[in-house]
């Protein structure tokens, strides 16, 4: 088990919610682990200001300034890497990152999704709920996940369903789903640190310590 405190980066382009869950349980000593840096490719992105809130240091990263995709996560692995980041959370990262930066951090990238992948798999936020809503079906939930070179489609690491009730609107959903997501992010990031999760033929195998 890694006595040192778990460096983490994250990736956001939205409010970044559940940054908040992950801060309150590093202040409270649930989650020994610090997160060193947050990064957006949104200039005016809540999760920023967040950040800057709890003294995290904060950067915006034009995708304007570079030429590709890979050019752009060039930029934010050399970054990573010189703030020897272990752990890198996509919450509400709005961009499909490279098979370059996949490369660079494999089976060291964690997203969070709205849905039980693989149902509603490629959405975001609120378009999510809204498709659950409109399907019929009784349960969602969330999914935590590896990232890969496709579009949610690595390695399940966690799931948490949660059940749609009469009258759910995708905010209400929303909220909901947000709940069981920084629940099961929490737990991800200790099974990581612990050394818990382990990557065979595409799918996660948690250990026991």
């Amino acid at each position: 088990m890694n006595i040192k405190r778990l460096k983490i980066a994250v990736l956001g382009s939205t409010k970044g919610t559940n940054l908040d869950a992950i801060l309150n349980a590093i202040k409270t000593g649930e989650l020994d682990a610090e997160i060193t840096m947050v990064i957006s490719d949104k200039k005016d992105a809540y999760i920023l200001q967040r950040a800057k809130n709890n003294k995290v240091a904060a950067f915006f990263i034009d995708p304007k300034s570079v030429n590709s995709r890979e050019d752009y996560d060039k930029t934010i692995v050399e970054k990573l890497k010189l703030g020897q980041v272990e752990l890198v959370l996509l919450i509400g990262y709005m961009r499909i990152i490279s098979p370059y930066f996949v490369k660079q951090f494999k089976n060291k990238i964690m997203n969070i999704h709205p849905s039980l992948l693989p149902a509603f798999a490629g959405g975001m936020d609120l378009d999510v709920h809204k498709l659950v809503i409109e399907s019929g079906v009784k349960i969602t939930g969330c999914t935590l996940h590896f990232v890969d070179d496709g579009t949610d489609t690595g390695p399940i690491i966690l799931q948490k369903a949660v059940e749609i009730t009469k009258g759910e609107t995708p905010q209400t959903l929303k909220e909901k789903v947000q709940k069981a997501e920084q629940e099961i992010i929490l737990k991800g990031i200790k099974l990581f640190k612990n050394g818990q999760l382990k990557v065979q033929n595409d799918k996660v195998q948690i250990v026991s310590e």
